[in-house]
Parts: C-alpha cells; sequence; structure tokens
C-alpha cells in the first residue's frame, strides 16, 4: 500500500475506529492501543479493497477482534484497574446524557451492535458479517439491547 492511499484511509476512518474500539475497550488507552493495531495490520495488509465502505467494514472486524485481544489478555483477566479519570462528555440535553450513559452500561456484546446499528448506520447482516455470528443472533442482541435500555430509561426517568 502507498503512502499517500495509507494516509488518506487513516484520515478518513480513525475517528470511526477509535469509536468502535472505544466502546468495545471501556477505556481510550485500550482503545487506543487497539486503533493502532488495527492500523499497524492495515499497513502490513496486503489486501485489495473493492471501495471505501470495504475498508470501513474491514477496519472495524479488525478493531471489534483487536479488542476481543486485549479483553482475552493476561493482564485484562488478573488485574483490576483503578477508574479511568477522563473529561465527562458534554452533552446537549439531559436526555442524551441518560442514553449515552445507558448504551455505556450495557454487557459489550450489546454494547458493540447498538454502536454499529445507530451510530455507524450498518445494517443487521452487515453487522453479522463484521462481527461474524449469525443475524438473527445480531436481532436477538438488539432486541436485548433495546428492552434492557428501555428498562434502565424508565426506572432513570421514575
Amino acid at each position: 500500500m502507498e503512502a499517500a492511499e495509507y494516509d488518506r484511509i487513516a484520515d478518513t476512518f480513525i475517528d470511526t475506529v477509535y469509536r468502535v474500539a472505544l466502546s468495545n475497550c471501556k477505556n481510550s488507552a485500550d482503545a487506543q492501543d487497539a486503533v493502532q493495531n488495527t492500523f499497524v495490520k492495515l499497513l502490513r495488509s496486503d489486501m485489495e479493497f473493492e471501495d471505501d465502505e470495504h475498508i470501513k467494514r474491514w477496519l472495524i472486524k479488525v478493531s471489534v477482534n483487536e479488542c476481543r485481544n486485549i479483553w482475552r489478555s493476561f493482564w485484562k483477566r488478573n488485574v483490576d484497574y483503578m477508574e479511568e479519570i477522563e473529561r465527562e462528555p458534554r452533552f446537549e440535553t439531559q436526555e442524551k446524557s441518560d442514553l449515552y450513559y445507558a448504551v455505556m452500561g450495557l454487557p459489550i456484546k450489546y454494547k458493540s451492535v447498538v454502536h454499529l446499528y445507530y451510530y455507524e448506520d450498518y445494517s443487521v447482516k452487515e453487522i453479522s458479517d463484521i462481527l461474524g455470528v449469525k443475524e438473527t443472533t445480531i436481532q436477538t442482541r438488539l432486541m436485548r439491547a433495546r428492552k434492557m435500555l428501555k428498562q434502565q430509561l424508565e426506572e432513570a426517568w421514575k
């Protein structure tokens, strides 16, 4: 891959890959590691991409796999982290804030599906291809995530 093409791809998709990694890793340090590993794999890859959408899907899939590898590592399984201190995101309304924290509180398998479906605008079939699970599993995870979010948000408003 030529340097100019790599730079164009990195500039175009780094934010998307970081958001996916952050939603899966739960902290910025691990998300940055996953993003870095993803783009190193892109640089070393000899894969021929059809178009930008193909590149985006490939990057997201690699990023999700990198996050899984981080969670499977010996260090992650055996070391307790202190809460990471970050600036809190700012929201236009309280409803958006409540929704953000409700989504971030979901288990990883639900959070990643919700993120890809609602924030990245992927279809169930596309998410199935990216995550390597059946379409019915994606539909079930979306349904369960919506149910959890509805329950959490109803409790927050009472």
